[in-house]
């Protein structure tokens, strides 16, 4: 019964120590796992009760997340746009390789964060003959094969944050279809450590601030691209996840690259319907990069 109540209403957990809720909210599709480990446990106790009983979690978690497991809609599926969005690391050792490697998935808008002084020559020159189009703020970036216009810095930095800390950019990208605002942001890291538990403070902050960004927006179509640092479950996105539409088909977990536990890199839009979305194999970064295909 516990484990039905966590997984269908992680709002009941407060945030007022550690910021627990967020922390379930972060990792919910893996509280499916409860459900075998109870199995064991029941067949232990030989109790047809308990076995019985393990239905309801069960259902809960193939309610909530069972849709993910069929096939994806494919590639092929009528669409405007591909985008793609990759934290490529600012330690990556083999920033060429990885500039290649997204060069090929033929995307018509590429978003990086963690773009390095050191590092963005190499993306500029690989990127340009496909996408010849590109703006920088701090350390994100924005690849197009239309023409962009109006392109600015979004201030998404937490008050407390001092120092060169930009990390947010907005743009008009000028499609067939229409123009499209485009925002690429990266929002701050969290950390679980003691004694404060789940420590989200600054990402929840920025969040809010790109929530109002989007939400003053005057264009009708919007797509945002970034490194998020969270599931969409998360309550500390809620100003994003209430003004925009997420993909989020499948689990497309992107983080960590060598064993993903959790999709924190995100595609969301506005007045656009997500069509698909699917993460690339891995590159030099720790994180997995995600390209989506887009209804406008």
């Amino acid at each position: 019964m516990l484990v039905a109540v966590l997984l269908a209403f992680p709002g009941v957990v407060p945030n007022a120590w550690g910021n627990l809720g967020s922390l379930l909210e972060t990792f919910r599709p893996w509280g499916g796992l409860a459900v075998p480990v109870l199995m064991i446990l029941a067949l232990l106790r030989r109790s047809a009760i308990a076995m019985v009983s393990l239905a309801l979690p069960a259902a809960v978690w193939a309610g909530l997340f069972g849709a993910r497991l069929l096939p994806a809609a494919g590639q092929a599926a009528a669409h405007d746009l591909t985008v793609l969005q990759h934290n490529v690391s600012d330690d990556n050792p083999d920033p060429t390789g990885t500039a290649r490697a997204l060069a090929q998935a033929g995307a018509d808008l590429v978003a990086l964060e963690e773009l390095t002084p050191v590092a963005l020559p190499v993306y500029r020159a690989v990127l340009a003959p496909g996408l010849p189009h590109h703006t920088v703020v701090g350390t994100v970036g924005l690849w197009s094969r239309h023409p962009l216009g109006d392109s600015r810095p979004v201030d998404i930095r937490p008050a407390d944050v001092r120092g060169d800390w930009n990390r947010g950019l907005r743009s008009t990208v000028r499609t067939p279809s229409g123009d499209v605002a485009v925002y690429v942001a990266h929002l701050p890291s969290v950390r679980i450590r003691l004694p404060d538990g789940f420590d989200s403070a600054w990402r929840d902050e920025s969040a809010a601030a790109l929530g109002a960004a989007v939400a003053a927006e005057k264009l009708d179509k919007i797509v945002l691209l970034g490194d998020f640092n969270s599931a969409l479950d998360d309550r500390g996105l809620a100003p994003l996840t209430s003004r925009l539409r997420p993909a989020e088909e499948g689990f497309g977990f992107s983080w960590p690259a060598a064993f993903p536990v959790a999709r924190i890199d995100h595609v969301m839009t506005r007045a656009a319907a997500p069509v698909t979305i699917w993460t690339l194999p891995a590159t030099g970064s720790d994180h997995l990069a995600v390209a989506a295909r887009i209804k406008l």
